[in-house]
């Protein structure tokens, strides 16, 4: 058998078990919990040895700028096609919610296993790098639109926007994530590998490395909970954010004219699934309104649940198509003709809905 298909298959065969294993979950905490040790112990351990078992080279430094410049080009996509697709205006909760999920992406739980597992540790600390720039999108930016909207749909909460600022501030300087890339890129600056860590150290923080995939995709397993009603329009939504994912990828790689590994970095990276944190951004400013008593909410929180649940699986079943298909060697084109499939069936999905809808209203009218 093909090892690609061999290895494609055996994570499958782990996600089949996480998803087996959803009876077990006695509440949503358990599945946090797990959450918590994938983000807080084994995807900083990977990180911090993918950095310093790569040599340092400075163009590096620019993956992070490109990282932001993909979020804020897919942030100004969604924010011109949506409103026209779903028929929601841009000051809508739905819209809202949209255009703070779709142009983020959460590299750790669903691109980084991938690019690990397929491409290598030289692969990995590159996406790390570029996944720098994604987290100053959507921990900082994000966050400050998420409170404009609100302070526009809730002008007496202004008050307390230091505060919030300063909260905002303490996550950035306590997430693990962070921490651990500071201190590699420290080490790196000084000319610092992993053989200048005590062997005990090193002992440790490979053996927690090693839990990253399995636990990651154990939690995709696990995660999978989608409420039947309006699956096929979210999908639509998520497979249009695919494609234009991928005619992002396109348009980098036909400018820059790179081969090799950072070919498929670029593609798995832009497929990334929805991050969490903005849905955290979100649920944080829900909680504020329902205190406040204030009825209209600024996020549809109903609607980000959603697209969670279903971006997790739907990531992962692209991202192993890509790693185990064989890629023709001119590229960049056929990303473009990913872009089209994924437009295509995203467009389509909504107009099926619609005829399965129409089609149980002229039942229920004949009947």
């Amino acid at each position: 058998m093909n090892p690609a298909l061999t290895k494609t298959i055996g994570l499958f065969l782990m996600i089949l078990i996480g998803w087996g294993l959803q009876r077990k979950l006695q509440s949503r905490d358990q599945l946090s919990g797990l959450k918590t040790i994938i983000l807080s112990v084994a995807l900083p351990a990977t990180i911090f040895l993918a950095l310093l078992k790569v040599p340092f080279q400075p163009e590096l430094l620019s993956l992070p700028l490109l990282g932001l410049l993909l979020n804020l080009i897919l942030w100004g996509m969604v924010w011109l096609i949506f409103p026209l697709h779903t028929g929601h205006k841009s000051n809508t909760p739905t819209m809202r919610t949209l255009l703070m999920l779709l142009p983020s992406l959460a590299p750790g739980l669903s691109c980084f296993p991938f690019v690990g597992e397929y491409l290598g540790e030289e692969a990995l600390a590159l996406a790390a790098m570029t996944d720098v720039g994604n987290k100053v999108f959507v921990l900082i930016l994000l966050y400050m639109l998420a409170m404009h909207w609100h302070y526009q749909e809730s002008p007496k909460a202004k008050s307390s926007s230091l505060k919030k600022l300063g909260g905002l501030a303490k996550t950035l300087i306590s997430e693990p994530v962070n921490m651990v890339l500071v201190v590699a890129l420290s080490m790196i600056f000084m000319g610092w590998d992993l053989r200048n860590l005590p062997g005990f150290l090193q002992d440790t923080i490979g053996r927690l490395g090693l839990l990253m995939t399995p636990l990651v995709l154990l939690f995709i397993g696990m995660a999978v909970k989608v409420k039947p009603q309006q699956f096929l329009t979210y999908l639509g939504w998520l497979l249009i954010r695919s494609g234009l994912g991928f005619f992002i990828s396109g348009i980098v790689l036909l400018i820059t004219g790179w081969s090799g590994i950072l070919v498929l970095v670029v593609l798995l990276f832009t497929q990334s699934a929805i991050s969490f944190w903005p849905f955290a951004h979100m649920s944080s400013i829900n909680e504020m309104e329902k205190q406040a008593g204030q009825v209209n909410r600024t996020f549809s929180l109903d609607t980000a649940i959603n697209l969670l649940a279903i971006s997790l699986p739907l990531s992962t079943v692209i991202m192993l198509s890509i790693c185990s298909i064989p890629l023709p060697e001119k590229l960049p084109y056929p990303a473009f003709g990913a872009s089209i499939i994924s437009f295509v069936m995203g467009f389509g999905l909504p107009l099926i809905m619609r005829s399965i809808s129409t089609n149980k209203s002229l039942k229920g009218i004949k009947a």
